[in-house]
């Protein structure tokens, strides 16, 4: 007897089933889920609002399905949310058991569609030109800066029209090449990343923003707020190159200098070696004409000095010169100072014996003193009859009081 082609499939129909928990069967659940991966969806965004811990959620919805979307409080920069616009949402699936409900986990939910694009980087704008961050006074480049670096995508063809330009400009000059994400989910903050690491770095003097062009979606992370915010923030000088005359990105309008493709902008950062060579040469050349016309005339102005007269001169002035400092050394002589000493103290010692009273009693005078020895100032101070005591310049005399005249 044959066997029905559609036996396996009845065998498996009343197969008996495998006894699970409701916990083992979302474990199962979620574990399938997870192993879905990052994900990235588009859709309708239906019914937004915000949850009481600061998290975005919405129904993202086609013509066949629909899931709930879950943006976290940390990513809500990332997340623009508007009913009834079409999104594209990247994050991760993610099962809630205690619900029984399959959620996305949003890292970023981007408008898809040239209008919804052009409204979000309005908005971005408006909040800029708030803040004054378009009308901030510009980095300037410098002319030869010691390192630049580059942010560029993963491809080599920016890179290469960057080394190309290098190669014939100056040949050997130092680039640093950051290869980041530029495109889609996540690139706005990769492209941050990239930025704040060449600006941290010291000998790089110039950041160059590179890209190939591309269509309002591709190039939206170059319009991301926080990007344009980092740039601002910068304190090397930022030339953003990416290359798409169209809809210009906000890096565009924040960069210190916009260029229109990545090899136009190579050519604005690299010196010419050929132009500053020449012009080396030029100033050299310059320097050199300068100290000719400069010894020339002082070989003219010395060949019209007198020598023979500024010779006596000299000599005279050291003469004169040598005569006074020899008189000044002359009155310094120790036998001079000796003298001078001797004569000052001879007039000294005269002075003194004017005034001694010896002297003063050889011209006629006494000192009278009573029998105590008390000088006699006052005709009044002795009384008639008392005994005095008389000092001449030489010798006493003994006197008695007659009289006294008062």
């Amino acid at each position: 007897m044959s066997q029905s082609p559609h036996a396996p499939q009845a065998e498996s129909l009343f197969a008996e089933p495998r006894r699970l928990s409701l916990t083992r069967l979302a474990a199962e659940v979620a574990r399938a889920v997870v192993a879905v991966g990052k994900v990235a969806v588009e859709g309708e965004v239906v019914k937004p609002w915000r949850g009481g811990n600061g998290a975005v959620v919405f129904t993202l919805k086609d013509r066949a399905a629909q899931i709930t979307v879950r943006c976290p409080p940390s990513r809500k920069a990332r997340c623009r949310v508007v009913a009834g616009e079409r999104v594209q949402v990247t994050g991760q699936p993610e099962w809630v058991p205690e619900r029984g409900q399959l959620n996305l986990v949003a890292d970023e939910v981007a408008p898809v569609g040239e209008g919804a694009i052009a409204a979000l980087i309005a908005e971005v704008r408006g909040r800029l030109v708030a803040d004054g961050l378009l009308d901030r006074p510009r980095r300037p480049i410098p002319r030869l800066p010691s390192r630049i670096g580059v942010v560029c995508g993963t491809d080599a063809a920016v890179q290469a029209d960057i080394e190309s330009v290098v190669a014939v400009r100056f040949p050997g000059y130092p680039v640093t090449f950051l290869p980041t994400l530029v495109t889609g989910s996540g690139a706005a903050d990769a492209i941050v990343r990239s930025v704040q690491a060449l600006d941290a770095a010291p000998d790089v003097d110039v950041i160059v923003l590179a890209r190939g062009g591309g269509d309002g979606a591709q190039l939206l992370p170059w319009s991301d707020e926080a990007l344009c915010r980092a740039l601002c923030a910068c304190t090397t000088p930022v030339v953003s190159a990416i290359g798409h005359e169209g809809d210009r990105p906000l890096c565009d309008e924040v960069a210190d200098l916009r260029c229109g493709t990545p090899s136009l902008a190579a050519g604005a950062v690299v010196p010419d070696r050929v132009l500053l060579l020449a012009e080396l040469a030029a100033r050299r050349a310059a320097m050199d004409d300068v100290l000719r016309r400069r010894v020339e005339g002082a070989v003219a102005r010395l060949g019209a000095v007198d020598r023979q007269g500024a010779l006596r001169a000299g000599v005279s002035g050291a003469a004169g010169r040598l005569e006074r400092a020899v008189g000044r050394l002359d009155l310094l002589h120790p036998d001079r100072l000796l003298a001078v000493a001797r004569d000052r103290l001879a007039a000294e010692w005269r002075q003194v014996e004017a005034l001694s009273p010896v002297r003063v009693m050889e011209r006629g005078y006494a000192v009278v003193r009573k029998a105590d020895g008390a000088v006699v100032r006052w005709a009044g101070d002795v009384g008639v009859g008392e005994t005095l005591d008389v000092q001449v310049a030489a010798g006493r005399i003994a006197a008695r009081v007659e009289g006294v005249d008062r």
